[in-house]
């Protein structure tokens, strides 16, 4: 957001950053580099060198591995070493727990802005931004119920900050041209929930898409967005431009443009893409299904296709 000068479509952190500072220092380990041994207090293990065209899903408890080398090339993969190979998370902790690293313990997981820092986040963002004053408005009634700094504040699904209002609202909606941000009264509310995105073209970690979905032009697979949240089951369309439509088989929470969809096939992280376009919300399908059954019943049922499906 800072380097292009200009409002994104979201305020959370996507996985380019992350991935660019991570891979740049793992990157000069050489693929011709002897694999060490490494034992700390009767614990040895081996680091895992990436050799496979692809990259394996983490275990549960699995880190930010998968979600850093869905964008990344196959050459810096050759080239990259995982220090800590398969261990989890916990394993690690309970090494450092052994050897009174006790730092590493009370280290907070990392959220939010990569490498900013405890600062609150409006603040640090207006400092690159010029601000622009918009509304909050209920996507149910068009009810203005507050007004904001900047559309690109707040992200889909976050809570929004409202003055005067003591019950929670949520971001459904952003209208970058208009500067309005539209909230829903619930943190489960339809509004929130989609089954449909398309993504830019997709960086496949395998240099080319998977051989069923070049065949069949669809493929069923899971995907997530977030760090961690549970896979979800999809199925992906693959599009002439490399593109993908990716239909979720169950309506998602927040799906975000800007963020990353990365896939997944068994334990195989296959690439991701820059989530673009949703579909419509299941609030909007909900009200399209009520407006086209009071169209029906207001014409008598005297209509084509008015007489009930035996």
């Amino acid at each position: 957001m800072r380097k292009e000068g200009r409002p994104t479509p979201t305020s959370s952190a996507t996985s380019t950053s992350n991935s660019a500072v991570f891979f740049i220092t793992l990157w000069i380990i050489l693929e011709q580099m002897q694999l060490p041994q490494v034992t700390m207090h009767g614990h040895p293990w081996r680091m895992r060198k990436s050799f496979s065209r692809s990259t394996l899903r983490g275990q549960k408890g699995f880190s930010e591995i998968d979600l850093k080398s869905e964008i990344v090339s196959q050459e810096a993969l050759r080239r990259t070493l995982f220090p800590l190979g398969g261990l989890t998370k916990d394993f690690v902790k309970k090494i450092a727990a052994e050897n009174r690293l006790h730092h590493v313990l009370q280290k907070k997981e990392s959220m939010g802005i990569c490498f900013v820092g405890k600062r609150n986040f409006e603040k640090f963002i207006l400092q690159y931004l010029q601000p622009q004053p918009g509304k909050f408005i209920s996507i149910e009634d068009n009810k203005v119920l507050g007004t904001h700094k900047g559309w690109f504040l707040y992200t889909l699904g976050q809570r929004a900050k409202i003055g005067g209002l003591r019950e929670p609202w949520y971001v459904v909606e952003k209208d970058g041209t208009k500067g309005d941000v539209f909230v829903a009264p619930q943190t489960d509310h339809p509004a929130l929930y989609r089954d449909l995105l398309r993504t830019n073209r997709v960086h496949w970690i395998a240099e080319e898409p998977p051989s069923a979905l070049v065949r069949d032009k669809m493929m069923e697979c899971n995907f997530r967005f977030r760090h961690q949240m549970a896979l979800v089951p999809c199925v992906l369309t693959l599009n002439q431009d490399g593109t993908v439509w990716v239909t979720a088989v169950k309506a998602v929470r927040a799906l975000t443009p800007g963020q990353f969809a990365v896939f997944y096939k068994g334990e195989e992280c296959l690439g991701s893409g820059k989530i673009l376009r949703l579909g419509p919300s299941a609030y909007t399908l909900q009200k399209g299904r009520s407006k086209s059954r009071v169209a029906t019943e207001g014409s008598g049922g005297d209509g084509p296709g008015s007489a009930p499906v035996p």
